[in-house]
């Protein structure tokens, strides 16, 4: 509507909130992270940044104490919970492609925030140099993964990936390999550590369609039918009730929506779960199967990868064309 573009525009003319548009338009950042970079006060940045979330040009996403704040945009959008007026959208994206990235000020705004980044990057390293051991010992046991990334890819050769959720996204990996097949697509995990190496990875590789934000599986804060796509990659085995989290993820799933579920075949590892918290010694065809389609989905044979101790299975799960909702299936 015209009132609201006149709304968004009078929110981005000012000098301050021009630059706090641009900023959030390369990646989410926090207010204290602003505050950094624009060297003012918190009151005065809070107070141009309610302004803005109001005016409908920056979305909020609130984790545990920390807020962040991004350019309004498909991903953005979605990952707030609703879909993109596409109007502001479009705005916010024009707009911000017209900035002169050589102007002093938006110049030193943007090294400023090249230093934040690299901070957040060093506390994501130092993350993995505790956890890569244990992390690699796990990997040894199954297949390479760039073998299962590539039958991820195939299992949405031909499905319009649209918007994709990443359930339990962890490093935001998935993200990352299915970017070139989605329209927006959002990350969702509980842990606040994964998230901030997500995050890290995500702007690296200046991933502007892709978002992250902390979230419970088993209650995605999306509404209904707000995804074409998703995926569950080494994630179930955590999980305290796999059906529910998938009946969750076919709440959310569209009409013809597709759900890829990763995860092990049935295993004797007691290690994995003494060790690195695996709550389930991989899954039967017959379980996966079963659970999917309580949830109304319709399941094809799994694809298996023997190379190694652990065999890692990948099933497809497709929503029905024909159905409205979860709530339809009987």
């Amino acid at each position: 509507a015209m009132d609201e573009l006149l709304e968004a525009l009078k929110a981005i003319a000012e000098p301050t909130r021009f630059r706090i548009l641009v900023l959030c338009a390369h990646g989410e950042l926090t207010v204290s992270e602003l505050v950094d970079i624009l060297g003012q006060s918190q009151p005065r940045v809070s107070r141009h940044l309610r302004l803005m979330v109001e005016a409908g040009v920056l979305q909020r996403q609130q984790e545990g104490s920390w807020a962040w704040y991004r350019a309004t945009g498909d991903a953005s959008s979605l990952a707030a919970g609703r879909r993109a007026n596409q109007s502001l959208a479009t705005l916010v994206e024009q707009i911000t492609d017209l900035v002169p990235l050589d102007d002093p000020i938006i110049t030193k705004d943007l090294e400023r925030l090249d230093r934040i980044k690299e901070t957040r990057d060093q506390k994501a390293a130092e993350y993995f140099a505790v956890n890569a051991s244990e992390w690699n010992k796990i990997r040894s046991l199954h297949v390479d993964e760039a073998e299962v990334e590539t039958a991820l890819l195939k299992a949405f050769d031909k499905h319009d990936m649209g918007h994709f959720l990443d359930i339990g996204t962890g490093t935001g990996r998935i993200l990352s390999v299915l970017s070139d097949k989605v329209e927006a697509a959002v990350g969702v995990d509980t842990s606040g550590q994964m998230l901030a190496i997500a995050r890290s990875a995500l702007a690296k590789t200046e991933l502007d369609k892709c978002q992250v934000r902390q979230a419970d599986m088993y209650n995605l804060p999306f509404e209904k039918a707000a995804f074409n796509s998703a995926c569950f990659h080494m994630v179930l085995h955590y999980a305290s009730d796999p059906e529910a989290a998938i009946r969750e993820a076919s709440r959310v799933l569209a009409p013809g929506g597709r759900i890829v579920i990763v995860d092990f075949a049935p295993h004797s590892n007691e290690e994995l779960r003494k060790k690195h918290a695996h709550l389930w010694s991989g899954f039967s065809n017959e379980e996966i199967t079963r659970w999917c389609e309580n949830a109304g989905l319709n399941v094809n044979a799994p694809v298996n990868f023997e190379d190694g101790p652990l065999t890692v299975c990948l099933w497809t799960a497709d929503l029905p064309a024909n159905i409205n909702s979860i709530e339809e299936v009987a």
